[in-house]
């Protein structure tokens, strides 16, 4: 008998060759039903697996995101094979699960257009229906190879070339569909609930312009009808929220054919990104940092010491400066390098603290640009931290602390991954093996769960990411914290220690916005324009009933000027209605009324932006009201 260790630490006993589905039936007839793939001594496997060994055993489910790809990759094979069915000539290319759905790339005569979709989503419907079992087979690299040649499937025989001599070649099969694949996928096709092919989009084939050009097709699935119905709610909800629209609309920002890539921002988006700034400088001066600025452009060697000539010239602008080669800065870490060298250093001055809202400028594809979320030119709020060794745990803890006060402010939730050594790295194993145990035990302290991304760290450290979840339930990488052991070499940073001798620091660079830019562009999606209070650009607007009223509304908004709150009066001679209703899609905090009762009892009527008619208050009354309600930054 097999001993098999669940996750609560139970060992349940069972006979040799017995599939990780009826495990899973045994266990929980419930857990059957819902499970998707199972982790079997650490590997994600086909719940059709037979074992023939002790080992460890996880079911999950769609809940689990390893669960969701297993989900998604046979939704893609079932619109491959509805695919290859309605036009049989179609060349199969490749078809994975990405974030909240799939595609599949095709090489066909037909001409796919959005009137296809309905059609192919029929047809899977039937393969769904048919419930057709879904079975692994693995193959020589021989059988492989001839299998789908004579097929005509040619990026199949490609893809098989390109895998190791070693490698164990897979193939599924779903009735008369079968596909090169690694796996693992649903036990059969009925499994597939709810789906929906979204669009049609061109794609090189491994993304090489030299390739040809393939059709693919956007989708997603879900379990239930019900999750598939919020998620297209929410994806209709996202359109209406396009920061690029409403940026527009509102008179934030704008993006021009003059400089794509390098937004400009308009009066009211300078307010807005004025004040998160000024909260930003308040919140680090609390935290023991000191502001600095450094130079945009400086000279090649500076890169060239720092790795990032080696390691990032390809995303890099270049200028000559008197003959000499000067680049502009993608990052402000060399700068604030040279900053720290400015002094001679204690190690009574650390931890030291600088921080910079620093303008950098990174070259990226015109394909890839996306309104303030992926731009050319964009502020990060940075900050270098230098530090003695025995320091690094209470820092990173610090800035941890830090990071969760803003996203908190803004009513975010997030998710926090560490990033580990990259393939292409400076520094020996056993340096960044200290810098990712350091950041490990400041997470375990501070009780934070979190994800390890293998092989995805900046090339100088390992580093943590905060991933803030939005109002729509989307997820934005913003904050950073990576740890350094190799700028402080490069650079030759030294502090004098107790010891009196020259001693290396340790430094962290961090960010929390990530970049202004894309920080305003997620909260324009995550209010739908209607800010907060003490961000809005225009925090009141008052609105005369009639010409006869127009004095006593500038003379409201004078008052509140004098408190400094922005407030502006709205004089054209429309019905107070259509002003209304305007304020309202000018996304305006408060609007305030004012007519005859008014005037005669130096009041306003207040309407709220949410909460709708408030009644009449005196203007000190509501002065008060609306200074508290910014004063406290609250979300309303």
């Amino acid at each position: 008998m097999l001993k098999i260790t669940l996750p609560d630490g139970s060992i349940r006993e069972y006979p040799e060759g017995i599939t990780l589905l009826a495990v899973a039936e045994d266990i929980s007839a419930k857990l059957a039903k819902n499970a998707v793939a199972a982790v079997f001594n650490g590997e994600v496997v086909d719940l059709t697996r037979k074992i023939f060994e002790d080992g460890t055993l996880e079911i999950i489910t769609f809940d689990d995101e390893r669960g969701k790809e297993v989900y998604r990759h046979t939704s893609a094979h079932i619109m491959a094979q509805a695919v290859k069915r309605l036009w049989p000539d179609t060349k199969l290319a490749i078809g994975p699960a990405i974030d909240k759905g799939f595609y599949y790339d095709f090489d066909s005569s037909h001409k796919f257009s959005p009137d296809d979709l309905e059609i192919i989503e029929k047809e899977m419907q039937k393969i769904i229906d048919a419930d057709y079992p879904i079975i692994r087979k693995e193959l020589s690299r021989e059988e492989a190879l001839k299998f789908f040649a004579e097929r005509g499937e040619e990026y199949k025989v490609e893809l098989i070339n390109d895998l190791p001599e070693d490698a164990v070649i897979s193939i599924y099969e779903q009735g008369e569909f079968v596909d090169l694949c690694a796996g693992p996928h649903l036990p059969s096709t009925g499994r597939v609930k709810s789906f929906k092919l979204m669009s049609l989009a061109g794609a090189y084939w491994r993304g090489s312009e030299k390739n040809p050009m393939l059709q693919r097709i956007y989708a997603t699935s879900f379990p239930k009808k019900s999750m598939l119905d919020d998620y297209l709610t929410k994806l209709e909800e996202a359109k209406k929220r396009d920061h690029r629209k409403l940026g527009k609309e509102l008179g934030l920002f704008v993006l021009l054919e003059e400089g794509p890539g390098f937004p400009f921002f308009l009066p009211k988006g300078m307010i807005l990104r004025n004040e998160l700034e000024k909260f930003w400088r308040e919140e680090h001066m609390k935290a023991g940092y000191q502001e600095i600025k450094t130079p945009i452009i400086l000279n090649r060697e500076l890169w060239e010491r720092s790795g990032h000539w080696d390691h990032y010239k390809e995303n890099m602008y270049f200028t000559q400066i008197d003959g000499e080669d000067y680049a502009i800065k993608p990052m402000n870490c060399p700068g604030g390098m040279l900053v720290y060298k400015q002094s001679l250093h204690s190690y009574r001055d650390l931890p030291l603290r600088t921080c910079e809202l620093g303008l950098v400028h990174r070259h990226e594809l015109s394909g890839v640009l996306h309104g303030l979320m992926r731009v050319r030119a964009f502020t990060q709020d940075d900050a270098h931290i230098f530090m003695r060794p025995e320091q690094i745990i209470d820092e990173i803890k610090g800035v941890i602390d830090l990071v969760d006060r803003f996203y908190s402010l803004f009513g975010f939730s997030y998710h926090v991954e560490l990033s580990t050594k990259p393939e292409k790295a400076m520094g020996s194993d056993e340096i960044w093996e200290l810098a990712t145990n350091a950041l490990i035990q400041a997470l375990n302290e501070k009780g934070l769960e979190y994800k390890v991304n293998e092989g995805d760290g900046a090339f100088y450290g390992p580093k943590i990411d905060f991933h803030l979840k939005d109002s729509l339930d989307r997820t934005w990488q913003c904050g950073t914290i990576q740890l350094d052991f190799q700028m402080p070499e490069k650079f030759d940073l030294t502090y004098i220690g107790e010891d009196g001798e020259k001693h290396r620091p340790v430094m962290v660079h961090r960010v929390v916005y990530g970049s202004i830019e894309r920080f305003i562009g997620i909260l324009t999606e995550h209010f739908a324009g209607a800010f907060p209070a003490w961000l809005a650009p225009v925090q009141v607007r008052v609105i005369p009933v009639a010409e006869r009223h127009h004095a006593y509304a500038n003379q409201v908004v004078e008052e509140l000027k004098k408190w400094g709150i922005r407030a502006e009066a709205d004089l054209r001679s429309e019905k107070v209605g259509y002003k209304i209703r305007e304020g309202q899609l000018q996304k305006i905090p408060y609007l305030l009324v004012v007519g005859d009762n008014e005037v005669e009892k130096g009041e306003v009527a207040v309407r709220h932006r949410k909460l709708g008619d408030m009644g009449a208050k005196s203007v000190s009354d509501f002065r008060a009201l609306l200074l508290k309600e910014i004063e406290e930054k609250a979300i309303v």
